[in-house]
């Protein structure tokens, strides 16, 4: 019996002779490819990749800005250590200052000393002087020059300065100056056998070298 196709509907048609979905013409049954997914492009409608939310998760967690650390707290300091250096600074500050104050005080005394050694020099000549003559050895005069000698000597011995007159001692050079040797009966060689310019020393220090004769 004959179809008419216009009055077969297509379903019956497939049923009759069509070959299934998954066969081929002969009977034999193939697998069916699933067909890939046609990824949209970038900027399309349809869902991005996994390379394009990976770039925009990149994006995202570089523009977020990254938790500052918390500063480590400072140690307390050793205000004990701090408060014994500021005291031993202070004690060698002031040590330094009396140390200045002293040296200033006997450059000082030093200086002035000097200055007056030539005065006290001339009173005694002056009284050497008048002293030779008999009738001016007990005169007021005299007695006012010596009152005034010892005045000016007991002022230096107050401040540490003493006269120096090393007659019978032996000579040294950093102490004592030599003007002439000569040769002395009874007298050792190298022993101050004459002091011609009496010498003054201030403390430990020599002030003005005594000028003497020396013993050959």
């Amino acid at each position: 019996m004959e179809r008419d196709p216009k009055t077969t509907p297509p379903a019956a048609e497939e049923a009759a002779g069509a070959p299934a979905r998954g066969e081929s013409a002969d009977g034999v049954r193939t697998a069916t490819e699933p067909t890939p997914p046609v990824a949209a492009p970038d900027g399309g409608d349809g869902a991005a990749g996994p390379e394009a939310h990976a770039a925009a998760a990149g994006v995202a967690q570089a523009a977020e800005p990254e938790p500052e650390a918390a500063p480590e707290a400072a140690p307390e300091p050793d205000y004990r250590d701090q408060y014994l250096r500021a005291m031993a600074e202070l004690d060698n500050v002031r040590k330094r200052a009396r140390r200045d104050v002293s040296q200033a005080e006997a450059r000082g005394i030093a200086k002035l000393a000097k200055e007056l050694l030539p005065a006290i020099d001339n009173f005694a000549r002056a009284l050497d002087a008048a002293e030779s003559q008999p009738e001016n050895r007990d005169h007021h005069l005299t007695d006012g020059i010596r009152l005034v000698q010892n005045e000016l000597l007991s002022a230096l011995a107050r401040v540490g300065i003493e006269p120096d007159s090393p007659k019978g001692q032996p000579f040294d050079p950093h102490c004592h100056e030599a003007i002439a040797q000569q040769p002395v009966e009874g007298a050792a060689s190298g022993t101050i056998v004459e002091v011609y310019s009496q010498g003054y020393r201030y403390r430990d220090d020599v002030l003005r070298p005594a000028k003497v004769v020396v013993a050959a």
